[in-house]
């Protein structure tokens, strides 16, 4: 009998990583450069080459698992579809308004983003309904039929009616015109992705699914194209922001689910591996080319939240910071991202403070040492100075560094600063750690946790680099580094569960609540996340959980939801409040009671796939132990530092300074710190 296999391939800015299984074993790993004007082509270089060196025939490969930056970067760049908005009379400028808050507060000239419809593109109906849902005005249908008319030309169209959550009749019948007078564009209306209140966070998912939609679509085709052209003909599946994957034909219908895919993979991987390595509270550190992603994993469970904002310098979920980007009312992980990565580029603002980030060297033309064109000094460059990276060759020698272009592009920095090459790398290398510290601390000390009470699991090509530092910034006490680090997302990829979720709004006092009423609801959930998976009900679990607030609170929190019993109401309250009070830190006091807002059935299809280790059967090897000097700041200055494989470390403490180094990524274990191997292959370093 053939041996199937299942391959996990995760889009960066800079590499693409992929990672091949059988059944529940991770077989080897692979890491090229992304192709920026096809990344599907890496994709599908890369497996091929990794499947060549395992000797086994791509026509064994029953699905592939793929993590992407496609939905993320339209919005980035801004070069999503021609999108248009219908909506209620009076409703036009809902995306104008927002929320009228800035995430500058003392900054009179911030401007806010453009909306993804632009004004004129933006179209009134006359209808209304109450928040009940009940006909206050019934839908004009021949202004519907009028505005097709004025569409033609336009790639995709949301539809968002007011209270439409409550009651989708108007919207669905809108939907109907515009599908048969518009036949091949894009259309979501809100009740199908956001049946949940507030206006302007649906209307804004809703264009925001509709801005990305051609996008996506467009590219899973071409990567499934692509992947038959080899001979792979086994099903895609693509991760979602909310950490499970989901078929390639329903993204295609509902792609704002992706939009944070990128980051979720790795963090899906870091909650296994530190489940089997005994760590219950981790803060992950996903540092790639481009970006560092971080998230918290807290009691074993990973945050998740529906209060996103995308597109607006740093993308993170706060209650305090919001009115940067483009709301995002969807199941996400928790992740705050800042532009700092590998390919960062440096530079001063007018005041002469040095930089990092966010405009980035990418994969084309990259740093300065990769030697293929690119002038800019970038935080690699920094690294290969201070001789933390191999002053010759990354990835087990597949991309080849010029030590000397390095501190070529490093030199007007150190003259701008007035210090020698490396101090000035030294200063990058701070600088750039201080700036994920915004991320760190966005995921923990702003949600009323304590990042000294945590373990960091560091990943991604440059986690490794940083971690120490980082860490010591933050007076935490440990590092995990996990085996293939620099691939994890990928890793992350091949243990991630097929998920769906599916909300409903339900706006009641948790004290008035009707327990048949919620049943029903519930009832209704479970079987749409069922068939939308289309899973034996045996081989699926389902989470029911509630948005709560207290009464007159604008935001609310998700808890699981309690057992439908005589206690129901007290449990659901207490639930609500404790997680109220480890967020804010108090309970409210008072008679004002508790509310629903929402409810939501999270449906995971169970799978073998979770109990894989993320040691791979055939670990590259990255090249030749030895010693180099490596520079860690003025008072250490340059130090002899030993350089080994992870193999080389055990139970054993070893006294730093150390360079780790591996074929998917590099450690530093500064002077000062130790650092050993678990029996789970982590590196593991006491800071």
């Amino acid at each position: 009998m053939q041996k199937r296999f299942s391959v996990a391939a995760d889009i960066g800015g800079t590499f693409t990583d992929i990672a091949v299984y059988s059944g529940n074993a991770l077989l080897a790993t692979w890491k090229l450069p992304s192709t920026p004007d096809d990344y599907a082509r890496a994709v599908v270089e890369g497996i091929a080459a990794l499947m060549r060196e395992i000797d086994a025939p791509l026509g064994g490969i029953d699905e592939v698992l793929h993590g992407c930056t496609v939905a993320t970067n339209a919005i980035l760049e801004k070069r999503g579809a021609k999108t248009a908005l219908v909506t209620t009379r009076g409703f036009r400028d809902v995306l104008e308004f927002r929320r009228i808050r800035i995430p500058r507060l003392y900054d009179p000239l911030y401007i806010k983003p453009e909306p993804l419809a632009p004004r004129e593109l933006r179209y009134e109906v006359t209808e209304r309904l109450a928040a009940d849902g009940s006909i206050v005005r019934p839908l004009a249908e021949d202004e519907v039929r009028t505005i097709a008319k004025q569409l033609h030309g336009i790639d995709a169209v949301a539809v968002a009616f007011l209270h439409s959550y409550a009651n989708s009749t108007h919207e669905r019948r809108a939907g109907e015109i515009l599908r048969q007078a518009l036949p091949g564009v894009h259309l979501t209306l809100s009740s199908d992705i956001l049946p949940e209140i507030r206006e302007y966070e649906r209307t804004s998912t809703a264009v925001i699914n509709a801005y990305v939609g051609p996008p996506v679509a467009s590219y899973i085709e071409s990567l499934e194209r692509q992947l038959k052209g080899r001979g792979i003909k086994g099903r895609l599946l693509i991760m979602q922001s909310s950490g499970g994957v989901l078929d390639a034909e329903t993204v295609k219908r509902v792609p704002a689910r992706i939009v944070e895919c990128g980051p979720a993979a790795g963090v899906i991987g870091a909650a296994r591996q530190a489940a089997r390595s005994g760590h219950a509270d981790v803060i992950t550190l996903d540092m790639g080319g481009t970006t560092a992603k971080t998230s918290m994993i807290e009691k074993g469970t990973i945050a998740r939240t529906d209060e996103y904002e995308v597109g607006g310098g740093i993308s993170l979920s706060s209650r305090l910071v919001k009115g940067g980007g483009y709301a995002l009312k969807l199941p996400v992980i928790d992740i705050s991202e800042v532009g700092a990565g590998g390919g960062s580029i440096v530079w001063f603002d007018k005041g002469g403070a040095l930089k990092v980030g966010p405009r980035s060297a990418g994969a084309v033309p990259g740093p300065a040492c990769y030697g293929s064109g690119g002038t800019d000094a970038t935080v690699t460059d920094a690294n290969v100075v201070l001789g933390f990276v191999n002053p010759k060759a990354l990835a087990g020698g597949t991309v080849p560094l010029d030590a000397a272009l390095a501190r070529k592009a490093l030199a007007p920095i150190a003259d701008r600063l007035r210090s020698t090459v490396e101090e000035a790398a030294w200063s990058v290398f701070v600088v750039a750690a201080a700036s994920m510290m915004r991320a760190v601390k966005a995921v923990s000390t702003y949600r009323g946790r304590d990042p000294r009470d945590c373990a960091l699991l560091a990943f991604g090509g440059n986690g490794g680099i940083f971690a120490c530092e980082l860490a010591r910034q933050l007076q935490m006490k440990t590092v995990l580094v996990p085996p293939v680090a620099g691939v994890f997302s990928a890793y992350g990829l091949g243990v991630a569960p097929m998920e769906y979720s599916q909300t409903r709004g339900y706006l009641r006092k948790v004290a008035n609540t009707d327990l048949r009423e919620i049943a029903q609801l519930t009832a209704e959930l479970k079987r749409t996340v069922l068939a939308q998976l289309g899973h034996p009900e045996e081989r699926v679990s389902i989470a029911l959980q509630a948005a709560m607030r207290y009464v007159g609170q604008a935001f609310e929190l998700r808890v699981p939801l309690p057992t439908l019993d005589a206690g129901f109401a007290v449990q659901a309250s207490e639930r609500f409040e404790r997680e109220h009070e480890a967020t804010y830190g108090h309970r409210m006091a008072g008679d004002g009671g508790v509310e629903f807002v929402a409810l939501e059935a999270i449906a995971t299809v169970r799978d073998e796939r979770a109990s894989t280790s993320a040691v791979p059967r055939k670990p590259k090897a990255a090249g030749a132990a030895g010693v180099r000097k490596a520079y860690f700041g003025r008072e250490a200055g340059w130090l002899q530092t030993s350089v080994i494989g992870r193999e080389v470390l055990s139970a054993a403490a070893r006294q730093g300074p150390l360079v780790i180094e591996e074929y998917e990524g590099t450690t530093v274990v500064p002077p000062g710190a130790s650092a050993t191997r678990d029996e789970h292959g982590n590196i593991v370093i006491r800071v």
